[in-house]
C-alpha cells in the first residue's frame, strides 16, 4: 500500500510590523575619515522672541525629562519657599556643577550657614563631573563623596529651605513634600503646560517630564520675568556667575560669558535648553543621549536663531581622533 502524500506545509503568512511613531530626525552625524560612521536622531524646537514655533524637528511637544535642564525651576522654587540666596550661592543651586574645589567649597560653606551636614544629603557620593578636575582628585587621595556630587549645591539649597519652613529633612525628596509640591508648581508655571509624569533624577530628586516646547517656554519665561522675582532671580545669578552653574571647561559657562543674557542649562541624557535676553529660545532632546552630539547640535540651533558669536565655533567643536590625531569630527545635520 503505498504510503499517504504529505500535507503541503502552508506557507508563513508574513506578519504585518507594528505601527509605531516615525523615527526621530538625524540631528547630527559621525563623521570618520570622510565616512559618515554614525548618526544621532533626536527633536528640537526654537521659539522666536515672541514666543512661536519657529522651528520643530521631531516631536516637540510629547513629554521627555529634561533632567538637569530642570534646575533652574528648581532653584525658583526653593525661593518661592522663603530661603534667601543671592550671587555664587543662587547660582549653585541650579548647578550641576564641576567639582572643581571652589564648588566644592561653597557647598560646605551653605551647609555650615544652614546648619546642615555633608551627611543630611541624599544625593549619592560621586566623583567630580569634570575628567580633568576628576584626575586631579583621585591624584590628591579623594574619595565619592555627596559634596563633590555635581547635584550638591541643589541638594544644600532644598535642605536650607525644610529647615527654614520647619519641613521634614529626612523626606525632602518625596514627590509629595511640602518642597517638592511647591517645585511642581513652578515648573508648570514656567512651561505654561501640565507636568505628565514625576519619574526620579540620577540625584534621587523627582524629575518632572515636560514637552521640549513647554521647556523652551519655561526657559524664556526665566529670562523675561519680572525684576525681583524668583524666576528673575534665578535667571540673574545664573548669568552673573555661570562657571558657579556648570565650570570652567563646559559649554554653559561659555555661551553665558560671552553671549550677553544667555540662560543655559544642560541636562543628562543629551538635553539643552537655553533663552537669550530677547526672549529666542531653544530646547533639544537626542534620542540615544549621546551627548557627544551636544555641542554640534547646539551651535547649529543658536546659528539658526541669529546668535552670530565666535563662541558657537568652540562649542560646536566635537572632533573625533585616530590614534593621536584628528581624523573626524560629529557635526550637525539639520
Amino acid at each position: 500500500m503505498p504510503s499517504p502524500k504529505p500535507s503541503p506545509v502552508p506557507s508563513p503568512k508574513p506578519v504585518p510590523s507594528p505601527a509605531g511613531p516615525p523615527a526621530p530626525p538625524v540631528l547630527a552625524e559621525v563623521v570618520r575619515s570622510g565616512f559618515v560612521e554614525g548618526r544621532h536622531r533626536g527633536s528640537l524646537v526654537l521659539l522666536g522672541a515672541d514666543g512661536a514655533v519657529q522651528l520643530a524637528l521631531g516631536d516637540v511637544t510629547s513629554p521627555v525629562f529634561p533632567r538637569s535642564a530642570n534646575k533652574p525651576m528648581q532653584a525658583a522654587g526653593v525661593l518661592r519657599a522663603g530661603l534667601e540666596l543671592r550671587g555664587e550661592r543662587l547660582a549653585l543651586a541650579a548647578a550641576s556643577h564641576a567639582g572643581e574645589p571652589f564648588h566644592r567649597d561653597l557647598v560646605r560653606t551653605l551647609l555650615a550657614e544652614h546648619g546642615l551636614t555633608a551627611e543630611q544629603l541624599r544625593c549619592p557620593p560621586d566623583l567630580p563631573l569634570d575628567p580633568v578636575e576628576r584626575e586631579a582628585y583621585l591624584a590628591a587621595g579623594g574619595v565619592r563623596d555627596r559634596v563633590a556630587m555635581n547635584c550638591s549645591g541643589k541638594h544644600t539649597a532644598m535642605l536650607a529651605a525644610c529647615a527654614l519652613r520647619g519641613w521634614p529633612l529626612e523626606s525632602y525628596l518625596d514627590p509629595g513634600h511640602p518642597l517638592q509640591r511647591l517645585i511642581h508648581t513652578v515648573v508648570e508655571d514656567a512651561a505654561g503646560e501640565p507636568v505628565a509624569t514625576v519619574g526620579t533624577d540620577g540625584c534621587g530628586a523627582p524629575l518632572a517630564a515636560i514637552g521640549l516646547t513647554g521647556l523652551a517656554r519655561a526657559f524664556r519665561s526665566f529670562v523675561r520675568a519680572e525684576p525681583g522675582s524668583a524666576e528673575r532671580r534665578v535667571a540673574d545669578a545664573m548669568r552673573a556667575h555661570p562657571e558657579y552653574v556648570a565650570g570652567s571647561r563646559r559649554h554653559d559657562t561659555w555661551l553665558m560669558r560671552e553671549v550677553p543674557g544667555t540662560l543655559a542649562k544642560t541636562g543628562a541624557e543629551a538635553v539643552q535648553a537655553v533663552a537669550l535676553a530677547d526672549g529666542r529660545a531653544l530646547a533639544f532632546k537626542v534620542e540615544d543621549g549621546g551627548a557627544r552630539s551636544l555641542g554640534p547640535v547646539l551651535a547649529r540651533a543658536l546659528a539658526l536663531l541669529g546668535v552670530a558669536s565666535p563662541v558657537l565655533d568652540r562649542v560646536g567643536r566635537s572632533p573625533l581622533t585616530g590614534g593621536s590625531r584628528e581624523v573626524g569630527e560629529v557635526r550637525a545635520a539639520f
